[in-house]
């Protein structure tokens, strides 16, 4: 750009500022201030025009004021009429007052569109430059409408210089991320990609910018852009610092560039083509040789452009986790950062190795620096590094090592910053769970923690110690004998106080043989901690008292005083009050057996995922936990997902005074097992179409993840009753960016309308990064249908518009109600349904494994009740239901004949309605 020369100086801005740093009060600044105002402002407002100089050394003097914070309410058009100078010095100023004081609503937006149009269209590079760098830091929508498509058509230009081509990019990218809906880039997109080949490194580094946030939006139309990334990475990798003087830094030839194209690699998977990824491979394996050479300067600048490149090459290799030579290279040269001196260096060595640790290929090598990252963990200042250090001891925990790793953590617990302690008490239960074969081992490991750090352990972790140890009967005794011991301690904490309740009032019979810990021994144990409880523990120590009575009838009259004082009976808490009138009452008037029967052992929790996991992601952020083996795991050990979901739903009616301490019964916005889901990592590409991937999934049940990919997931929990139903749709936030102007409908056929109700309820419109948000439907079948509503999702990602449609599982199965029937009655109705227009019957091969357990769980969840020993085959499943409507009610038999031989079944349907049995039979065939 052109030098400003000596007359272009401003004597009077110079002495304007300078009285302005004189001044010795905020009371004398303001008066001067006001004094400039009011001659500027009489200077516009004269008969006499100003001339240029005069217009921009007075649009200074306003622009000098409003950066000191003082309000500007003139001289806009003043500086819009500089925009038509022909001297870069006024037409600069004119320019950056825009830029600074011009807000996208002003009235003026049209003048100075017609300015920066004439000198887009001028061809002087110098003011086409000032035009791009102005719509660029202004960046409004009435910009974008009005440049959008003139920018692209500059970028690609044959003789459009190479300044204002870089300009134009950035320009691009600008209103790309502002308003990306308004940049049409499919006519420019082969000419675009086309600029990673121009001969100015300027210009391909502006390029590579661009097309690297588009290629995030739309992969596939930038797909060529692979190749001559590719390409030009080779050229700068292999060249020496000489060949690329202007673009070498500090004997790095191209940092920057190097780091955009291999960020841009990064958007998709390794080439297909075998020349290519092997030119792709031969330019990592250069970078990671080059990180061995001895360096050619010992200035910082140099380290720092060096191992930027290289730092971006590991990224590329780790996202492509298909070299297993490069990872543990990779991992080697990690390993070599993790003593640097460098903090900065250490703490990103740690930060790779811990994505490294993921990959099968490179999880051994990584384990290999165990004892490293324990010294970090000991002797690093940095608490951040620290951190790190405990992320990476996680990724890299297995069988082989969980011992040591556990034992280091709750060593560094002890002295840890609290900024830490409640995310290494979580990744501790987390792994002493996941890791656990003895599982003594486990309840020693949380009792610990527990010990160490209570007021860190969150409610998750207690309660899965509970939900474990009542699951195995192998522990049960171990752990009452345990926290037996551990509530001897003086000073327990509360959490502490809480397990041992618990699992005293139900396993404290298996040690009360031991005289040291008989019935009265552990009952004024409990009791000596009650008075120092909160509420909540008191509570669920009163229900441990009242268990005690069930298990040791010796300590009864003991119990009962206790419940009976008046510290108990007239307590100021209604729920403790409560609590002790109904167990004194229950314990005085109920037989033995009944009292054995109201207050027996726990059954078994249905198995479910962990909520700890969901925790640590919670805090963490979503993407931020590494993963471990497997990220969902079930309180038993196995993992299948549909028996949880009916264990979960056979026990939800169990009535027991400790059981909505587990939260087993919680609302569904509370709910763990979903959030687990809904944060777990994916990398399913958006999709503009209705989505019907999951439909057929949930015609047997009501709960799970219907859609997902890589910014959203959406959970589902349905109830239906006759011909109503209510379903809780949560949607889940996977990124840390906010979604803004987020709305979610459901849109039916014309048809559908007449045969369905669905009413949903508003939700929030900005659904902040990691978090959940629920909505409600309630639903009303008012006839029998066969299509299904479709659940529309709009909201703003990072500026772009994302539209989701999910074909919601409203089907007319879940509108059954079960009906018990004898054999009889059964086949009298069957006979009664004889009309051909009523029986729908069709034979199919099966899809799945034909296990007996599997297909009465499968017609269960259809809806109808199973019917036992009335089929004279004892292989065949019968079932009968009525399909309510608002309208009318349809009965329905069924009959499924399993031929394990020829792994074939024949399905029969009878209803009062052939379009019902129709739609029944396709939805139950598709399942088996």
């Amino acid at each position: 750009m052109p030098a400003v020369s000596k007359g272009d100086g401003m004597r009077g801005l110079a002495v304007f500022i300078s009285d302005i740093r004189n001044c010795k009060s905020k009371e004398a600044e303001v008066k001067r201030i006001n004094k400039e105002l009011a001659n500027i402002r009489s200077k516009f407002k004269g008969d006499k025009a100003l001339d240029g100089y005069s217009k921009k050394k007075y649009v200074c003097k306003l622009l000098f004021i409003f950066l000191l914070g003082h309000d500007i309410d003139f001289g806009h058009m003043e500086a819009v009429n500089l925009l038509s100078s022909n001297k870069y010095t006024e037409k600069q100023i004119g320019y950056l007052f825009i830029s600074v004081l011009v807000n996208s609503n002003s009235d003026l937006i049209r003048l100075i569109n017609n300015g920066l149009k004439n000198d887009l269209n001028s061809r002087n590079p110098t003011f086409m430059n000032l035009a791009l760098h102005c719509i660029a830091n202004v960046g409004s929508r009435e910009m974008a409408e009005a440049f959008a498509s003139q920018i692209p058509s500059i970028l690609v230009a044959g003789d459009t210089m190479d300044s204002v081509k870089q300009s134009a990019a950035l320009c691009l990218l600008r209103l790309n991320r502002t308003c990306p809906d308004l940049v049409p880039m499919g006519e420019w997109t082969a000419r675009v990609v086309h600029l990673l080949n121009d001969q100015h490194l300027g210009v391909v580094t502006s390029a590579t910018s661009l097309i690297t946030t588009l290629a995030q939006k739309s992969p596939e139309d930038f797909k060529t852009s692979i190749a001559l990334a590719v390409a030009r990475l080779s050229r700068i990798v292999t060249s020496a610092s000489i060949d690329l003087q202007d673009y070498t830094y500090y004997f790095v030839a191209a940092p920057w560039l190097s780091v955009k194209l291999l960020r841009l690699l990064q958007c998709y998977t390794p080439p297909e083509d075998a020349a290519l990824r092997s030119r792709l491979t031969e330019c990592l394996e250069t970078i990671l040789n080059k990180a061995q050479e001895p360096p050619k300067s010992k200035k910082v600048q140099h380290s720092n452009a060096k191992n930027a490149v290289l730092f971006e090459a590991i990224a590329l290799i780790i996202h492509y986790d298909s070299e297993p030579t490069l990872l543990v290279r990779a991992c080697n040269q990690l390993g070599q950062f993790l003593q640097h001196r460098e903090t900065n260096l250490r703490y990103l060595a740690l930060e790779s190795m811990c994505t490294l640790a993921s990959s099968e290929f490179s999880h051994e090598a990584v384990k290999t620096h165990i004892d490293t990252v324990i010294n970090a963990l000991k002797t690093e200042r940095d608490v951040s590094v620290r951190q790190r250090a405990v992320d990476l001891l996680y990724a890299m925990c297995d069988r082989s090592n969980s011992k040591q790793i556990v034992a280091e953590m709750l060593s560094y617990l002890e002295n840890a910053d609290y900024s830490i302690r409640e995310e290494i008490v979580l990744k501790v239960a987390i792994l002493a769970e996941k890791y656990a074969v003895d599982y003594t081992w486990y309840v020693d490991t949380i009792l610990n923690l527990i010990r160490m750090a209570g007021d860190y352990v969150s409610e998750e972790v207690w309660y899965r110690v509970i939900q474990i140890v009542i699951n195995r009967d192998d522990v049960q005794g171990y752990a009452a004998k345990t926290v037996f011991e551990a509530l001897q301690a003086p000073a327990c904490h509360e959490n502490l106080v809480k397990v041992g309740g618990y699992i005293l009032g139900e396993f404290g019979n298996l040690i009360a043989g031991d005289s040291r810990s008989s019935p009265l021994v552990q009952f004024d144990l409990l009791h000596s901690k009650f008075h120092l409880c909160s509420v909540p523990t008191r509570a669920l120590l009163l229900s441990a008292y009242i268990k005690f009575i069930n298990l040791f009838p010796e300590v009864k009259a003991t119990i009962q005083e206790v419940l009976r004082s008046d510290s108990q009976l007239r307590n100021a808490d209604v729920e403790l009050q409560q609590r002790a009138i109904e167990y004194l009452r229950l314990s005085c008037i109920a037989s033995t057996d009944i009292l054995a029967t109201v207050l027996e052992e726990m059954p078994p929790f249905p198995e479910r995922e962990s909520s700890i996991l969901a925790k640590l992601k919670r805090k963490k952020g979503p993407g931020n936990v590494p993963d471990i083996d497997d990220a969902r795991w079930n309180v038993n050990g196995n993992g299948n997902a549909e028996q949880s979901e009916n264990a979960e739903g056979t026990n939800k009616g169990s009535a027991h005074p400790f059981t909505d301490l587990l939260n087993l019964n919680s609302s569904p916005s509370a709910g763990a097992s979903l959030l687990v889901d809904v944060l777990s990592d994916s990398s399913t590409p958006a999709s503009a179409d209705v989505s019907e991937e999951n439909f057929s999934r949930f015609v047997c049940k009501n709960n799970g993840v219907i859609f997902e990919n890589q910014l959203l997931q959406i959970g589902l929990k349905s109830e239906y009753r006759q011909n109503l139903g209510r379903m809780y749709v949560f949607f889940g936030n996977k990124t840390s960016t906010q979604f803004l102007s987020f709305s979610s409908s459901v849109t039916s056929s014309d048809t559908l309308k007449t045969q369905l109700n669905v009413h949903t309820k508003p939700v929030d419109p900005t659904v902040e990064g990691g978090a959940q948000l629920q909505q409600i439907l309630n639903i009303e079948c008012l006839s029998d249908f066969t299509d299904a509503p479709v659940l529309d999702i709009q909201f703003r990602y990072g500026g772009a518009l994302q539209n989701i449609a999910v074909k919601l599982p409203v089907m007319l199965n879940k509108f059954f109600q079960p009906t018990e029937m004898a054999s009889q009655d059964f086949f009298q109705r069957w006979k009664q349904l004889g009309v051909p227009q009523q029986e729908v019957q069709t034979i199919f091969k099966a899809k799945h494994p034909m296990d007996t357990d599997v297909t009465n769980a499968k017609i269960l969840g259809f809806g109808v009740a199973l019917l036992d020993g009335v089929d004279p085959s004892p292989a065949n499943f019968v079932g009968a239901g009525v399909i309510h409507t608002k309208n009318t009610q349809v009965g329905c038999l069924l009959r499924l004949e399993p031929n394990t031989q020829a792994l074939m079944y024949r399905l029969t349907l009878r209803t009062s309605r052939e379009s019902v049995s129709q739609r029944l039979c396709d939805l139950l065939s598709d399942q088996f």
